[in-house]
């Protein structure tokens, strides 16, 4: 479910860059990662946080996942933390200089969610691989 929830949100994200909606895109690509990081915690057994921020969850328990995993941990943390941060103004803007979030992400922020998202997303297709390898 996890992995179906992600392609269709992949699909929007790279809408969302089409039209310039670099805020959505933002938005939509934390929600990604957090169920990929969610679905990959289920996948070891670890019931997932309820928080948006699985990433230092997953972090404690590297030592279950395969080795990409374990090379891409840098990546992952900085990215989860980065749109888990930016979350927040990719929905109600910067409040204190009172821009709307349309005007604060650029094409090549929503290209480098959007490209986080797809290198995560392949990893976790390649753990689930692993359950399953025919």
């Amino acid at each position: 479910d996890y992995l179906r929830k992600v392609e269709v949100r992949l699909e929007a994200l790279r809408l969302f860059l089409s039209r310039e909606r670099f805020d959505d895109v933002i938005r939509e690509a934390h929600e990604a990662i957090e169920l990929l990081l969610k679905g990959t915690l289920r996948f070891v057994g670890i019931d997932p946080p309820r928080r948006h921020d699985a990433a230092p969850l997953l972090l404690r328990h590297l030592d279950r996942l395969p080795a990409a995993w374990q090379a891409a941990a840098d990546q992952i943390r900085e990215t989860s933390a980065r749109l888990f941060e930016e979350r927040g103004h990719a929905f109600y803007g910067d409040e204190d200089d009172l821009l709307p979030p349309s005007e604060l992400f650029t094409r090549a922020e929503a290209e480098e969610a959007i490209a986080a998202v797809e290198t995560l997303l392949g990893l976790y297709r390649d753990l689930l691989q692993t359950a399953n390898p025919d």
